[in-house]
């Protein structure tokens, strides 16, 4: 597979009223065509700034995103969002919500016909063509999100990019809506960064797992390659002695390792801050 995605050495720094804040910190990271990556890490860690920085939404302070070696600098049908919250308009029915990506980026390259039948086809992607003339109130969250998937999923985006789409979910339309995604990257080889803090979610659906440091300075700590084969099933998974060993290697890094890596952060930041307390008294 070639690299369809090149995250290179990105910084991200605010501006604070205390100074500036650095978020990021040369985060370095190249994906394949057709990968599932899979972004987890504490709250805070940055990994939705990376999501929006590759989504066209934010700028780097410093470093860049190539797709398909063109800079990205600004939203683009390419790269599709999904949000925990689906942001579906109210009052279009579902059918009407993905209409309305689907003309964004074919107006001008497909007739009435073509058009109307693409729509209903990423519907049923998602299993949602028996409710397609329903209105978000109608439904439920997890047909909602389903609806959210199948407009980004219309735009045909080389890349889709998604923030914790199944997060307020109940666990039971989790597992389902985990399964539906399985299924769709597997017909359509869809490159897909999705950011989670569910450690099982990310062994389940990955082919790799970036775990992040906590910020300030927030930056890949350590990245897991999942050579579990598909399709996977999530119940004979559960005694997978790999699965559950890769389950493992997130859960050490996320309260072990992480742990570690604060402990040398904490005594690099008093030693800097002794040496200036020495430096400043020297002078007084």
């Amino acid at each position: 597979m070639s690299t369809i995605l090149n995250i290179s050495k990105i910084d991200m720094v605010f501006p604070t009223p205390s100074g500036s804040f650095t978020a990021l910190k040369e985060v370095d990271l190249q994906i394949k065509k057709g990968e599932f990556i899979s972004l987890i890490g504490h709250s805070g860690c940055g990994k939705s700034t990376v999501l929006n920085i590759v989504a066209g939404l934010c700028q780097a302070t410093s470093g860049g995103v190539l797709l398909n070696n063109k800079e990205v600098s600004e939203p683009g049908p390419e790269r599709a969002v999904v949000f925990q919250n689906h942001s579906l308009l109210p009052w279009l029915t579902a059918y009407q919500n993905v209409e309305l990506a689907v003309k964004q980026v074919f107006a001008n390259k497909m007739a009435a016909n073509e058009m109307k039948e693409w729509i209903e086809h990423n519907l049923r992607l998602v299993h949602m063509e028996h409710a397609m003339h329903k209105r978000p109130d109608e439904i439920s969250g997890g047909m909602k999100q389903r609806v959210g998937i199948a407009r980004a999923l219309a735009m045909q985006p080389e890349v889709l990019l998604m923030d914790e789409p199944f997060g307020a979910l109940d666990a039971l339309t989790r597992a389902h809506m985990q399964d539906s995604l399985m299924e769709i990257q597997d017909e359509l080889n869809n490159t897909v960064i999705m950011i989670t803090h569910d450690v099982d979610e990310a062994v389940l659906l990955s082919d790799r797992i970036i775990m992040m440091t906590n910020g300030p300075e927030a930056t890949i700590g350590e990245i897991l390659e999942v050579n579990l084969p598909r399709p996977r099933d999530r119940i004979a998974l559960a005694k997978d002695p790999q699965y559950n060993h890769l389950r493992a290697s997130v859960l050490e890094f996320l309260y072990e390792k992480q742990r570690k890596v604060e402990d040398i952060s904490t005594k690099e930041n008093n030693s800097k801050k002794t040496k200036q307390q020495r430096k400043a008294t020297q002078v007084a």
